[in-house]
């Protein structure tokens, strides 16, 4: 069983960066320390919030984060080429020595599709067919490709990186299509945190089947997770520390036209938060861990709550839950 944060990297506009990255620098220092697997930048262009950009971010964290895996969760794929991801990737992954985990998605957001001149209905063919070119790429040889969206003649990736073949590739989807997808292709789904259990656990249990039936193995298997993560002494006081912080931050959401986080928000939050006691969480880890989910990649920070409650949320859970789920 594995533990990773998901960094909240987004602020309110006018904030001091300058500030807030240091703060993140101490945060990955603390879920350092405290013995957490993973940590992982979000990706966006053009948000409402003042939003660092995940690779250059990461690099900056390469030196605090000690063992820890270093993703995205996710990366945008169709708003990039592929060479300019490939030798990316490949340069972050060197930098880290091979701790480098890439989590990508098709992206949703008609702004940033729009403002990069891309097609919103081909998001999905381009990103399947960026990744994979991204591998040819990561093999050293020269690359011969004539595709529906991107044309190389002969090229070479000038750095590849130190996981071979290349580094772990996560795949985030929010439809049984997708979904299905990603089983076919024998990668690692990664499942979305604004879920109902049933919906996660149901949809869990068809890609391992489908992934199965396309001829994959479970050895070493990832089934990641992503969820909102906040203990206290109980569910009513763990909303009391962070409940108005994360209705916060899932509301700007509602501005790209997902306003089911506003009309269906007490089902959201007591069906797909993590909340609660200790006791709480641990009960709800082991409900997702007994359906195969092994990789729970935990946010614990929203806008506008201090840093300092946020360290003490990855604390408490490092200290009163996380021993339950290791030797």
């Amino acid at each position: 069983m594995k533990f990773g944060i998901l960094l909240d990297h987004q602020y309110a506009p006018g904030d001091d960066l300058g500030r807030r990255i240091g703060e993140t620098v101490e945060y990955v220092q603390h879920v350092r320390d405290l013995g957490y697997d993973s940590v992982f930048g979000i990706h966006h262009y053009l948000s409402s919030l003042s939003t660092p950009q995940p690779l250059p971010l990461l690099s900056r964290l390469i030196d605090h984060s000690g063992t820890m895996q270093l993703g995205t969760g996710i990366l945008i794929l169709p708003l990039g080429h592929p060479v300019h991801w490939a030798e990316e990737i490949a340069t972050i992954d060197q930098m880290s020595g091979g701790r480098f985990v890439l989590g990508i998605g098709s992206g949703y957001r008609d702004a940033e599709f729009t403002s990069f001149g891309i097609e919103r209905r081909t998001r999905v063919s381009r990103m399947n067919e960026a990744l994979a070119v991204m591998q040819q790429l990561w093999t050293g040889e020269p690359v011969h490709h004539e595709g529906k969206h991107f044309t190389l003649d002969g090229v070479r990736c000038s750095v590849l990186p130190v996981q071979r073949p290349h580094p772990p590739v996560w795949v985030g989807a929010n439809g049984p299509t997708g979904i299905a997808r990603i089983a076919r292709q024998g990668l690692p789904w990664l499942a979305p945190s604004n879920v109902r259990r049933n919906w996660a656990v149901g949809n869990l249990a068809d890609y391992r089947e489908q992934r199965r039936a396309a001829g994959f193995d479970e050895r070493d298997a990832v089934f990641p997770i992503h969820r909102d993560l906040c203990v206290a002494d109980s569910a009513e006081a763990a909303f009391a520390v962070a409940g108005d912080a994360v209705k916060r931050s899932y509301g700007e959401y509602v501005q790209y036209g997902m306003d089911f986080f506003e009309s269906q928000w007490d089902a959201i939050k007591e069906k797909a938060l993590f909340f609660g006691s200790p006791d709480d969480i641990a009960a709800k880890i082991q409900d997702f861990a007994d359906a195969g989910y092994n990789h729970f990649v935990f946010r614990a920070q929203w806008l506008g709550l201090p840093i300092e409650r946020s360290m003490e949320i990855v604390e408490r859970f490092a200290r009163e839950v996380m021993p339950r789920f290791r030797p």
